[in-house]
């Protein structure tokens, strides 16, 4: 399906957004080894989180349902049950890297799967970590899905990871659960820490000092309501697009300002935005805030480590905000984003130069000179819902009319994208 959008005259209203994605993934997969039921409200709808949900389910976890909140039947760590078909992850890199260091350690067998994109991304970042664990793990090309797991007794270890990732954190931390010992994870920059914070909130014990988080295997995890703030990475692209178009102001409710994820707000912040927080309270040990935008002029900026782990997945809607920034603008230090949904880094390039932007590639990011006038044509998503959101962003400030190719992609972690937008659009 493509969509077509013209450029827009401003955004004006207040939204409510989904829950956070990460957050949610992390909210299904704890609260199915928690003993008893756990309640959550507001867990996103995305298609990625809806992955994880149906391999819970298949491996024997029951889901109860209702408008206001989903009911998860927690059975405990080694409550789980063999699945009879492989686990289909999707697109969700998530689903796969947090459910396999839980699999690594289970009484049965595994064989996890996902579509075509998440097939060509790296999975030899946990499976060597795993294996360091004792466990029995293997790849395709001992780096890609298919994923065999023989569940078998894991042995803590203090692993020094080449690269700050959550998933890969997260993995290791969710291994050491069940391990014998004590499990460390030490990062060069930190990532975002709601696995730490919601594992304490379900009664583990967990340290962190400075990028390492250190855990001791546990005997249960306790079920507790749980209360997933507003995606702030949904929310880039609003607080992104109200900075861009004249005359906007947009209110944004309850949004998750962890600050392990406020990068975009760093780095707006840095090209001289001005964004309002207010109503400041916690839901489940993260903090939440309403967040207000309007128009503005914005300057250039260089956006490199130790930012780039907090603003990894925001990376190309702020490249969009660099088109129209005075000056010239580097993102550096984020070659993660080649091994994404797609390789972001040559995508992004593609389609802003096809915009006409005046952009270069490198290795690890991209140098934009702004502003520049964007002029709309097709865009071509490669199947990534990050792209295709951004570019709609795109079009709204660019001359004439943009289509976004495949723009239903959107739906793997923004349902509804496109009516939220309109519902703003004056």
């Amino acid at each position: 399906m493509d969509y077509k959008i013209k450029k827009g005259s401003k955004l004006k209203g207040v939204i409510s957004l989904f829950g956070d994605k990460s957050i949610s993934h992390r909210a299904l997969l704890f609260s199915s080894l928690a003993q008893g039921s756990t309640t959550i409200k507001n867990l996103s709808p995305g298609q990625d989180v809806q992955s994880t949900g149906h391999c819970l389910q298949q491996l024997g976890i029951k889901m109860i349902s209702d408008s206001a909140s989903l009911i998860v039947k927690g059975q405990g760590l080694y409550g789980l049950q063999p699945s009879p078909t492989p686990l289909d992850a999707g697109n969700s890199g998530t689903t796969v890297r947090l459910l396999s260091g839980i699999l690594a350690a289970q009484h049965f067998n595994s064989v996890i799967t996902g579509d075509k994109y998440l097939s060509r991304r790296p999975m030899d970042r946990i499976i060597i970590p795993l294996k360091k664990m004792g466990a029995d793990i293997k790849g395709k090309d001992n780096k890609y899905l298919p994923l065999e797991i023989q569940g078998r007794p894991l042995l803590g270890l203090h692993y020094y990871s080449p690269l700050a990732s959550a998933q890969v954190k997260s993995c290791v931390l969710l291994a050491g659960l069940y391990a014998q010992g004590e499990t460390s994870v030490t990062e060069p920059f930190a990532s975002r820490d709601h696995t730490e914070k919601m594992l304490s909130s379900l009664g583990v014990p967990l340290k962190k000092n400075g990028t390492t988080s250190t855990i001791q295997g546990v005997k249960k995890l306790k079920a507790a309501e749980i209360t997933i703030p507003g995606d702030i990475s949904s929310a880039a692209f609003f607080l992104t697009a109200a900075l861009l178009l004249n005359n906007s102001e947009l209110t944004l409710t309850n949004i998750g300002i962890n600050p392990t994820r406020t990068g975009i707000i760093t780095a707006l912040k840095k090209m001289g935005a001005e964004i309002s927080c207010k109503n400041q309270k916690d839901f489940n040990g993260e903090p939440v805030a309403d967040l207000t935008v309007k128009t503005q002029r914005l300057k250039a900026a260089v956006i490199k480590n130790p930012l780039i782990p907090k603003i990894i997945d925001e990376i190309p809607i702020l490249a969009i905000a660099a088109t129209q920034a005075q000056g010239e603008t580097k993102i550096l230090d984020a070659g993660e984003l080649r091994v994404k949904e797609t390789d972001r880094i040559h995508a992004l390039y593609v389609n802003l130069k096809s915009m006409g932007a005046r952009v270069t590639e490198v290795k690890d990011g991209l140098v934009i000179q702004g502003p520049t006038e964007l002029i709309g044509t097709k865009i071509e998503t490669f199947g990534d819902h990050r792209i295709a959101m951004a570019f709609t962003v795109a079009g709204l400030i660019a001359q004439g009319s943009t289509t976004i190719k495949n723009s239903e992609c959107a739906e793997i972690s923004f349902p509804g994208f496109y009516k939220t937008l309109e519902s703003v659009y004056v």
